[in-house]
Order: C-alpha cells, then structure tokens, then sequence
C-alpha cells in the first residue's frame, strides 16, 4: 500500500511540476556591443522593457501595459540601474543617451554609455543585471576593436562574484599582471555551447513537447490498449527516431533564422510552438495524425528552431564568428536535450509496468500539458501591446 502511494505521490509531484511551467518564462537576454578605440570606449546596452519592469516595477498603474509616459518617467531610474549592475574595470561608464527598439521579440530600452579609458586586452567586466529577478538571465557581448577579430563573451550575473574578484585583481594589477588576471573574457570559452544548453533546459515550451513525445515512448499502443515494451531497447529507438527528427528540423530553421534568410515574428512563432504542444499531447490521448510520428515531430521541429534563433541572430556577426557561434550554440542544445531525454526515458522505463501508467501518465500528463499549453496559447495571442506608443 505504501509503494502504491509512492507512485501516486510521484506522479502527482510531476503533474503539478508541469503545471507549474504555465507561470514561468523563458531565458532573457541583453545585448552589449562594446566598441574599444584607442580615443576611449562606448557601450551599447539593450535590454529589454518586460526583464526592466520586473526588476524596477515601471509599469505604475498596474495595468499589464508599458506606456511611454511610464518608460519617460523610469528612464532615470533605468540609467542608475543599468550603471550599477555593468562595470568595466579601470572604465568608469557614464550615460551619454538612451533610446527605444522594438526587436523581434519586443520592445527593448536602449542605452549608451561611454567612457575616455582605453579598454585593457583582456578587460575584466562585472555584470549583474536582473540577478535579483531571474537567475536565468545572460548578457550578450560583442566587443570590437579596430582592425582585430569581433570577440564574443556571454555574461551570467550569477557569478558576479568571481568577475568582481577578477575587476579586483585587474584594477589593483600593473599593466602585465592586469593582462593575466582572470576576466569575463577567458571565462567565456565555450559560452555559446554552455548557452545552448542553458536555453534548451530553461525552454520550458521546448522541455514540454519533448515530454510529451516521451509519454508513451515505453509503451505500445495496441487494439487492447497500451501495453508496456519488454525491452529497454524497444523504447530507446523510437525515441531516437523522434529526437533525432526534432535536432534535425530545429536545426535547420535555427540557422535559416539566425543568418536572416528566413524571418518570422514572434508573435507567430511563440503561440505555433504552444499549439505543437497542445497537439502533441492530444495525439497521446487520441490518435490524430495520420503519419508517424517521427514526421510530426519533424515538421513541428521546423517550427521550435525559429524559437531558438533570437539569441544569435540580434548580434549581426561576421560570417567566420557566427558559423563558430551557431556550431557551439546548437551543440549545447543538443547535449542539454540527451540529458533531458536520456534522464525521462530511463524514468519512464522503471515505472512502465505500473497498471497505472496509461492513466496516469499517459493521459494524465497529456491533459496536464494540453492545460498548460491552452494558456500559453491565450497568453502568446492576448492582444496586449508592450509598448503602444
């Protein structure tokens, strides 16, 4: 009796896991372009009106909408904000103008900042925006020299501490010994590859669709109902097929999307990738299409790689800097999705032979992923403007 209760509590924790999901958000993003001259140094900073509305509450009559009016009026406190959590070593930024973009996936704040300082080679950059409000969130930097290779640094404000250990070392240090202090620079190797795997975990729409391919991959649906594989062998190739299906599609629109030669807005995107879920997880209750399921996973992969491609396709690289970012980039997302999908189907594996399993897991955990994708859908296609001005 308390086995069977043990299982019950699982499930239950999963289900509610998953519902869970409706109120969370995907990864955020700034953009810094750093642009470094003998003569001194400016720094674009973009970042976007929802991620500054979560940390500095701009949106003064609680009414869901950014105004002009309220962004003219936090614009001060915007500055200070972003003043705090960006410092350069030995480069003391101040605001020198500010302005407003709507990109893709919304509108943005712009600010520029400058200093007289000649950045070091290897400048050591403390960043800590949005650290309080979402841990998930990355800076993304492209710094530029004259006549030098565009460099590329992803920065996690989360490990804050050791880049301000690293500021400290950098500031205090003579001219070679600052040069081989540890920075955001040399801790950034492999960024995009560690990037890549942080979206895919933190792509909370992109986890649950491929929980609901992995539902029934343990099972057999039979005239009789589903029945449970004998073998460990019999669920792995399946879901090889499925997974190997969706790398392949969203690979392929993530880079059509990032090189810009094909572009759909978000505001198409995010409510289709909310429908694959709710479609995926209506064909585990009742048979819907037509085609195996390794084609639908194929064509919806298509769909989820232009959900993918923001995170490069705002940096305008040069073509040697982008292939290399795109490779890591969409390499990390593929060790993120094995450990995702070598983790479920070893859990689903263990518990297939419960009598349960089809209700509970099977249905169950397809209505609760219908659930939630009905609200992402509502919520991606509420006629809600950002910033109506």
């Amino acid at each position: 009796m308390a086995h069977h209760s043990w299982w019950k509590a699982l499930v239950g924790a999963t289900l509610l896991s998953m519902a869970t999901l409706a109120s969370a958000h995907k990864a955020s993003d700034a953009y810094l372009q750093i642009d470094a001259t003998a003569q001194g140094t400016t720094v674009r900073l973009d970042i976007a009106l929802r991620d500054l509305e979560a940390a500095l509450d701009i949106d003064t009559d609680q009414d869901g909408k950014l105004t002009w009016a309220e962004v003219k009026a936090a614009w001060p406190a915007i500055e200070q904000y972003a003043l705090a959590g960006l410092t350069i070593a030995g480069c003391p930024l101040r605001a020198e103008g500010r302005g407003l973009e709507r990109r893709n996936d919304g509108a943005y704040a712009v600010l520029m900042l400058s200093s007289p300082c000649a950045l070091p080679a290897a400048p050591a950059i403390r960043y800590t925006l949005l650290r309080e409000v979402d841990p998930t969130h990355r800076g993304i930097v492209k710094l530029q020299r004259p006549g030098q290779p565009v460099v590329l640094m992803l920065l996690d404000p989360t490990q804050a501490a050791a880049l301000g250990t690293s500021e400290r070392e950098a500031a205090g240090a003579s001219g070679a010994g600052a040069a081989d202090a540890p920075t955001a620079t040399t801790a950034s190797a492999w960024g995009f590859l560690r990037d890549g795997i942080h979206h895919i975990v933190t792509g909370y729409d992109h986890v649950l669709f491929l929980l609901c391919l992995l539902l029934p991959s343990v099972m057999r649906r039979t005239p009789q109902g589903w029945r449970p594989v004998e073998r460990f062998s019999q669920a792995v190739l399946p879901v090889v097929g499925i997974v190997s299906a969706f790398t392949v599609a969203h690979s392929i629109t993530l880079a059509l999307a990032a090189l810009k030669v094909i572009s759909l807005s978000p505001a198409f995107i995010e409510p289709a990738i909310a429908v694959t879920i709710i479609l995926a997880a209506l064909d585990n209750i009742w048979p819907i299409f037509p085609v195996r399921r390794v084609v639908v996973t194929f064509f919806f992969g298509l769909i989820h790689g232009f959900g993918f491609a923001n995170v490069l396709s705002e940096l305008n690289l040069p073509t040697s800097q982008f292939v290399w970012a795109l490779l890591e980039f969409n390499i990390g997302l593929e060790l993120g999705q094995l450990m995702i999908v070598s983790g479920v189907t070893a859990l689903l594996f263990g518990l297939r032979q419960r009598r349960s399993y089809p209700a509970w897991v099977i249905r169950g955990g397809s209505f609760a992923a219908i659930v939630v994708g009905m609200l992402w859908l509502i919520e991606r296609t509420a006629n809600v403007s950002l910033l109506p001005i």
